[in-house]
């Protein structure tokens, strides 16, 4: 491995360590290996950051973070939240049950994590203290809930995962939905358990009625996911396209139908959206133009050859990669490890035959658990200042659904077919 290769990955690795964002600790590690290197000049440099953002796909990425803030401003988590509690809130345990299954549809609609948290975290934290749940748990609860929202369709870390390892973007979204949906499954059911054990109280019994009338005052948005993932797998257009689509639909219906946003607050939320994706696809370029130095100096291949030598099978390589990511969700943010290890991951896992959009799939999902995990998760983090609630108080509530989480990544690493079921139908 060459001297600049090897500059790449330390000054990195030190600027993290200093406290630099991660943008700048990119841009700045791959700044220092172009200087050391004399094969390469500013002009290759350019050349590679222009080439990376002149994608297609790329476009997807502030058409979905506009679709959300639309969304979410729109009045659109309190009908969710209504529609979820007809469903399940008469069962034990139910109002966390809510909770669980509303940040389920507003993942589907939101593609954050944080948003998803901060949104059903904000009405469902105080329904669940007001009705006699503990505190640390019902902030748990939140929590945990919120990590679905880059699993399940539209995944903005799902689109950037496709475009910095070259995995179709359509693929990982259609292969997003299953396991999103059989992980909210798996909390429930733990949910469930906790709340027969502890004796948590009990809501009303179903109600026809009242399951009708929420589902009526929630179609709109239920629909949302559906024309999205629909329109994808029916060929009608590429997620790209969807992602206008979406934000033509929730334009629609947010001013037109639910009425809770103007075309002036439209107006903000568009430069809200502006800024948010200028700052994103900063990192993104940044981090695209570090994963072609990692590809030009063959440090993949380096590291694959190691795996190749010393790992005895696929199955050992997911242990892994299961217990590194694990650690990396304790200590780095989501997009910083996606951006980072992603581009050396990606290929080694295919060198040992897993299917790319299995191994991207199971990739995000324990980067989504890693944002629940203590003690640096970013959805732990806005659901204790939400709740004004401890760290320490509500990781102790949080680990047991950590672990089922961690038990879902594994059986979606063991069964391809999770997450290679629906792309395949399309293909």
């Amino acid at each position: 491995m060459s001297e600049s290769a090897i500059l790449l990955i330390v000054v990195l690795i030190i600027a993290m360590a200093c406290g630099l964002e991660i943008t700048w600790a990119l841009g700045l590690a791959c700044v220092v290996a172009v200087l050391s290197d004399p094969k390469l000049t500013f002009v290759v440099l350019s050349q590679r950051i222009f080439a990376n953002s002149n994608s297609f796909s790329m476009l997807a990425i502030p058409a979905f973070i506009l679709a959300g803030d639309i969304m979410s401003k729109g009045g659109l988590s309190k009908r969710l939240v209504s529609f979820a509690d007809s469903l399940v809130g008469w069962v034990s345990g139910g109002i966390s049950l809510v909770s669980i299954v509303a940040c389920t549809f507003f993942a589907a609609i939101s593609g954050s994590s944080v948003a998803t948290t901060a949104a059903i975290g904000g009405l469902m934290y105080p329904e669940m203290v007001e009705r006699g749940y503990p505190e640390d748990y019902s902030a748990a609860v939140q929590a945990i809930g919120g990590t679905l929202g880059i699993v399940i369709p539209p995944s903005i870390v799902l689109v950037i995962y496709g475009n910095i390892t070259g995995t179709p973007v359509g693929d990982l979204l259609m292969a997003g939905v299953l396991p999103g949906i059989i992980c909210c499954v798996c909390l429930c059911i733990y949910a469930y358990y906790k709340a027969k054990k502890c004796n948590f109280p009990k809501a009303d019994k179903f109600s026809f009625k009242r399951f009708l009338v929420s589902f009526k005052d929630a179609i709109w948005a239920l629909v949302m996911p559906v024309i999205i993932l629909g329109g994808i797998y029916a060929g009608i257009f590429t997620p790209t396209e969807s992602a206008v689509v979406a934000v033509v639909y929730g334009v629609i219906v947010c001013l037109f139908i639910y009425k809770e946003v103007t075309l002036k607050s439209i107006w903000k939320i568009v430069n809200d959206t502006a800024v948010s994706t200028a700052n994103l696809m900063i990192l993104v370029v940044t981090a695209q133009m570090f994963g072609w130095l990692i590809s030009y100096y063959q440090i993949p291949q380096y590291v694959t050859q190691f795996m190749l030598t010393y790992v005895s099978g696929k199955y050992m390589f997911w242990a892994i990669i299961i217990v590194l990511l694990c650690i990396c969700g304790m200590f780095l943010e989501v997009g910083a490890t996606n951006l980072i290890l992603a581009p050396i991951l990606a290929p080694i896992a295919a060198a040992f035959g897993i299917d790319p959009v299995q191994f991207g799939l199971v990739f995000v999902f324990l980067l989504a658990m890693g944002q629940a995990t203590p003690p640096f998760g970013t959805c732990l983090f806005v659901s204790c200042g939400q709740s004004k609630r401890s760290v320490g108080g509500v990781s102790k509530q949080i680990l047991p659904f950590i672990f089922v989480e961690i038990a879902c990544g594994i059986i979606f690493a063991l069964v391809p077919a999770i997450s290679t079921f629906l792309p395949n139908m399309i293909s």
